[in-house]
């Protein structure tokens, strides 16, 4: 999907869109061009996330038919039925859902900025700040709110995207140069973590790591409602960030002379991935690899030349949701944190990515 200014009808002596798009207004003289493939693989995607949360909701240790379910949602069933779906797996798949979603996006979005597959927040250190900033707040209050996890994430995240920035600014806010002043700030900002936990009591390190890794076993409705909140806001902008990513991944000068105030967008890519991926981060604890994988994965299904930040969303969703189901079945009735399943399988898919690179001509 991309963004454009007038109207996307051929006239003479111009061409209009391919017969793979179609134009949908907007208003104010913009329009969308949605890109058939695209559309049908973000639908089916995510037709494949809600048959996922459905066989999250109604299976486990405790099963419950498709009509019991109905009737526990409609205010009716049992007290265990109440507690089970609208107490512990509802929240659970929704939070699943909404996390890969915005994880997913995140690293499409610094993907673009950076020009670079490795261009993830978990990767460039964005994540790893917003985790130490989280573990600030865990480690230093008496009890810690979601809220001030959530503002103790956000802060540590944008100080480091701004030191990112600001390091990698003489070669230009973007391809090697921030993926490589990530890493080497990502590195440092693990050992100040592992400092802030070798400092701490046990309890209060027990708890921090059990974050750490990151996991939705004790997420419930106190988390999910500012998560919905949040993606309410967020995600939605995502329209508006389509074309000018587009744009970016041509290159400086072309964008330059297509009229895009190269600078400007950068500053505001950056605070987008920067603010999706603390959320996050809030609220689950770190979750490694996702945000990296998913829109490579969404690029291949859609065959696009460039990222594609909706159906990277909708992949993250999907992956984000099945490997949360897995990690609950797996080794039940014990329970795997998703970041550490999510982590085994990014290896995997790094080394699944070498080999296709190197296959290449």
């Amino acid at each position: 999907m991309s963004l454009r200014r007038g109207d996307a009808r051929p006239v003479a002596g111009r061409l209009g869109p391919p017969a793979s798009q179609r134009p949908l207004s907007l208003g104010g003289g913009r329009s969308l061009l949605l890109h058939r493939r695209a559309l049908v693989v973000t639908c089916l995607l995510v037709a494949a996330t809600v048959v996922l949360m459905v066989v999250t909701v109604l299976t486990g240790a405790y099963e419950i038919s498709a009509g019991g379910a109905l009737r526990t949602l409609g205010g009716q069933g049992s007290d265990l039925d109440r507690f089970i779906v609208l107490g512990q797996r509802l929240p659970r798949t929704l939070a699943a859902a909404l996390v890969g979603a915005m994880l997913a996006l995140s690293g499409a979005v610094f993907q673009s900025l950076s020009r670079n597959p490795l261009g993830s927040p978990d990767i460039v250190g964005f994540t790893t700040g917003a985790s130490t900033g989280g573990l600030v707040v865990i480690l230093l209050s008496a009890t810690s709110t979601t809220l001030q996890v959530a503002t103790g994430t956000v802060l540590g995240g944008s100080a480091t995207a701004a030191v990112v920035a600001l390091v990698a600014l003489r070669r230009g806010v973007g391809g090697e140069s921030l993926v490589l002043a990530g890493i080497a700030l990502s590195q440092m900002l693990s050992a100040t973590n592992n400092y802030l936990l070798s400092r701490a009591t046990i309890q209060d390190a027990e708890a921090a790591k059990a974050w750490q890794y990151g996991s939705l076993n004790a997420i419930g409705w106190a988390q999910v409602r500012p998560l919905v909140l949040a993606a309410a806001l967020l995600l939605p902008l995502v329209v508006w960030f389509t074309r000018p990513a587009g744009v970016l991944e041509l290159g400086d000068d072309a964008a330059t002379s297509l009229g895009l105030g190269t600078a400007r967008v950068r500053g505001a890519m950056l605070g987008y991935g920067v603010v999706l991926a603390a959320v996050c981060v809030a609220v689950s604890g770190p979750i490694g690899f996702l945000a990296l994988a998913s829109p490579q994965l969404a690029r291949r299904v859609v065959r696009a030349a460039g990222t594609t930040l909706v159906a990277s969303a909708a992949m993250g969703s999907l992956v984000l949701v099945g490997a949360d189901l897995l990690a609950q079945r797996l080794l039940a009735p014990f329970q795997i944190p998703v970041g550490l399943l999510s982590a085994a399988l990014g290896g995997l898919y790094l080394v699944w990515l070498l080999v296709v690179s190197s296959g290449r001509p």
